[in-house]
């Protein structure tokens, strides 16, 4: 069990939104099963999901420790681009979920990783991401590094912080962005109202720098270069919709019709440098642009 101690810093905001807001990957629905069972009190009272707590008021919450959940190895074909005894990099196909989740039980890179590596990957954190150091979007394409074991694990982690692990994406945007390069620096956390989004939220979101440069240009939109200095959820998906060019075919920032032939977001993790764990050499990878990715510059090229 884990007990977190949260401060209210709004005026008239229900219990249940604001547990939602305050704590990362918890749903609405989650929150209030929460204040339900009585897990939630204020000076040792219990938390209705409807109370409104004052600005300065501490709720302490106790979580449940989650239920272990045995992920089984699958044969699932892997673009394996770089691999040694301590981390190996694969070029993540569109479609493919990187670790289990609620919809998304099997069928996903950390089940093809265990075929592939058996144990030996990192557990540190947990049985249902082995491995994984971080992670891109379902739709996105391109490369992802998972370690093989907890040191390197630590070690690739310690670089995500520094930024000594940099990756660079290709993505195409809506609109022609009016400078040649440029920086968004925005905070990012959980949307208000939906929780599977995230937003700009410069009171309570983490840091969040993604530095973008324009690689062609083509009627109504831009062929870019970004390149992150931090690495939150849907950062480059949610700073540029929030500069007004959210990436094409992305219906969750952007229009909501889907552009022709293409599954989701056009964004390609196309490059990645990392400092060897072990050797403390540097080593830069580049994977080519998809076929699809090509497919759509050739039909906004018109």
């Amino acid at each position: 069990m884990t007990t977190l101690k949260l401060t209210a810093d709004r005026t008239g905001e229900r219990a249940d939104a604001l547990l939602a807001r305050l704590i990362p990957d918890l749903t609405r629905s989650g929150t209030q099963r929460l204040l339900e069972r009585g897990a939630v009190t204020s000076e040792g009272k219990p938390v209705r999901k409807n109370d409104r707590p004052a600005p300065g008021d501490v709720l302490e919450v106790v979580l449940p420790d989650p239920e272990p959940v045995a992920v089984r190895p699958q044969d699932i074909p892997l673009d394996v681009v770089y691999e040694d005894g301590d981390v190996i990099v694969v070029n993540k196909p569109v479609g493919l979920v990187v670790h289990p989740a609620p919809g998304h039980p099997d069928g996903t890179l950390v089940n093809a990783l265990l075929y592939h590596c058996g144990e030996s990957l990192s557990g540190i954190n947990g049985e249902l991401r082995p491995g994984i150091v971080h992670r891109i979007d379902r739709d996105t394409s391109g490369l992802i590094i998972a370690a093989k074991n907890d040191r390197a694990h630590l070690a690739l982690a310690a670089q995500l912080q520094d930024h000594s692990l940099a990756r660079t994406y290709e993505a195409v945007a809506v609109g022609s962005l009016r400078e040649d390069s440029g920086t968004v620096d925005a905070p990012i956390g959980r949307h208000p109202v939906d929780r599977k989004k995230m937003a700009i939220d410069r009171k309570n979101g983490r840091e969040a720098i993604t530095h973008w440069t324009v690689l062609a240009r083509y009627p109504g939109y831009t062929h870019l270069e970004c390149r992150l200095e931090t690495g939150r959820t849907h950062q480059i998906r949610v700073h540029l919709a929030s500069i007004g060019h959210p990436l094409l075919g992305d219906t969750v920032y952007g229009a909501k019709k889907p552009f022709p032939g293409l599954a989701g977001q056009c964004l390609h993790a196309r490059r990645l440098r990392f400092v060897h764990p072990s050797t403390g050499e540097t080593v830069e990878l580049e994977c080519p642009l998809p076929d699809w990715f090509q497919e759509v510059l050739q039909k906004i090229d018109r």
